[in-house]
């Protein structure tokens, strides 16, 4: 038996967060996580740059919460994009902020920002146990399996902060999904966000897996994107398509513009050029400036590709992209449902679970990458963390 005021299971930035917010008001905490080491998801991400968040206004930064926007939006508004980068720099951490807005550690990496983040903690008096998985309820305590052999723990305030359903290698296997349903707590299927595509190739694409393919417009139902793209053997992969994903679950057909600066007008003009002896190939290569990526991918989709320079402008810019629907849901880089809003009050506590709150991936939000998911986590992580404080004052004084 142990004894603490709260337990936060989850070492990613949601529970790093929670677990600060209430050791800060005094309370004894303790940090359970399933992994030999904390944030191993956290420290993945940062291989590619660590994008912390946006830097953008709040208007626009809220826009790309989608169905959840007005849910999240004062969790977010009260750790925003400045608020993020704020703490990073509290925490010794150069920041830089690219073209398109995106913010960076200057060390591109999340180790650095995550040794400072735990010494914080380990200051605030914060208790921290790795290899420690959590298996449910048990005569109403915690129970966990340890490398020690099992544990039992009864926190006045428990937070949730399990990740969702991908990446399990690194702690998200959604296995919380059946204990929480076995509680009454109201759940929405797991659905991959942020994920790739499955295409089956031609051969005579193989050429090409490992090219970006750049200066592209992506739609997909409502959904429009400029972004880069990857191609592989499995399919496309890339923050360009992402953030199209929410569509494309729901079936709808994915367009490629190739041309996204030139009108259709344009390369009609462009096509009807003469072209002399030219064969029709070299033509469209001379006027149309394509590269190999593109022309391929022109090739792929497009053919039998029509000689009326109308009608070739218009599969141009609208490119039908074949493809045998999103990877497996243990590949996409985070995902969608989890606990429901409904579940939830204003706190994000259980409603079903008086004083065990909710925070991070296991909510069912969905955001693209480009400091979204990050900027999110944090914030209610933050905010499940201050109302668990909150709620440890109440029962104290009752």
């Amino acid at each position: 038996m142990h004894e603490w005021d709260a337990v936060v299971i989850g070492g990613g930035p949601a529970g790093l967060m929670a677990a600060g917010e209430i050791a800060r008001q005094g309370h004894r905490v303790a940090l359970v996580e399933a992994k030999p080491s904390p944030a191993r998801k956290f420290l993945m991400a940062g291989k590619s740059g660590l994008n912390l968040t946006k830097d953008e206004p709040i208007g626009a930064l809220l826009a790309h919460y989608g169905d959840a926007e007005d849910w999240l939006a004062p969790m977010i508004r009260a750790f925003d994009a400045q608020a993020v980068q704020d703490w990073a720099q509290g925490l010794g951490q150069a920041l830089f902020t690219g073209s398109t807005g995106r913010v960076f550690p200057t060390a591109m990496k999340g180790s650095p920002l995550l040794r400072a983040w735990l010494a914080e903690l380990d200051q605030l008096g914060v208790t921290r146990h790795v290899g420690w998985r959590w298996t449910g309820w048990q005569d109403g305590q915690l129970s966990f399996n340890t490398p020690d052999g099992p544990q039992r723990i009864s926190p006045r305030a428990t937070v949730l902060a399990l990740g969702g359903a991908s990446w399990a290698r690194l702690g998200s296997d959604g296995a919380w999904a059946a204990m929480l349903a076995s509680q009454g707590v109201a759940l929405a299927p797991f659905q991959p966000s942020n994920a790739a595509l499955s295409v089956a190739w031609s051969d005579h694409m193989a050429p090409h897996f490992g090219a970006a393919i750049k200066a592209v417009g992506w739609q997909a139902g409502h959904l429009t994107g400029r972004g880069e793209a990857t191609l592989s053997a499995r399919g496309l992969e890339g923050g360009g398509l992402y953030a199209l994903t929410p569509a494309l679950r729901d079936g709808h057909a994915l367009y490629l513009d190739l041309a996204p600066d030139v009108a259709v007008a344009e390369l009609t003009t462009r096509l009807a050029k003469p072209r002399g002896k030219a064969s029709w190939a070299n033509h469209m290569r001379r006027v149309l400036k394509l590269g190999p990526v593109k022309t391929a991918l022109l090739q792929e989709f497009g053919r039998p590709l029509p000689q009326d320079p109308a009608a070739l402008s218009r599969i141009i810019k609208h490119l039908p992209v074949s493809h045998a629907g999103l990877r497996p849901l243990d590949e996409a880089i985070s995902t969608a449902g989890g606990v429901r809003r409904d579940a939830l009050d204003d706190g994000l506590m259980l409603k079903a679970l008086p004083g065990t709150f909710c925070a991070g991936e296991m909510l069912d939000w969905d955001a693209p990458t480009g400091g979204y998911l990050l900027t999110a986590c944090f914030a209610t992580g933050r905010w499940a963390g201050q109302a668990a404080a909150r709620y440890l004052a109440s029962v104290t004084t009752r």
